[in-house]
């Protein structure tokens, strides 16, 4: 049974300038920082970072939270991202929202007033 979103790895052809980013992104350190791997932890859920793969390639896109879609958006093209589906709402109070990051990857955004982190454990 899928119990909820546990890790989400991003290929990247830069490890180093990836990592920087990511960490103003998230504004936090990562975990785990080797050159084959780098984790951070985000409110229960995990990022990685691994430097082999094409960035940018189909697939699946996952969506972090944030309590303002629309800030958020703002900061992280103020980080060097760029916008490719702008906030909209989908119902019931939920906006939605991709960047590419600078490495090609879709980073979702998502506000989402339903979503309960109790649930999460």
């Amino acid at each position: 049974m899928i119990q909820g979103l546990r890790t989400v790895i991003y290929p990247v052809t830069e490890l180093g300038e990836a990592t920087q980013w990511y960490r103003r992104v998230l504004d936090k350190a990562p975990y785990f920082d080797q050159p084959f791997y780098v984790g951070f932890e985000v409110g229960g859920f995990e990022l990685g970072l691994v430097p082999d793969g094409v960035p940018g390639t189909a697939g699946a896109t996952a969506y972090w939270g944030t309590a303002d879609a629309e800030a958020e958006v703002a900061r992280l093209v103020g980080l060097g991202a760029t916008v490719e589906a702008p906030v909209a709402d989908v119902g019931e109070g939920i906006k939605v929202a991709t960047v590419r990051d600078p490495y090609g990857n879709l980073f979702g955004i998502i506000e989402n007033p339903h979503f309960d982190l109790k649930k999460v454990a």
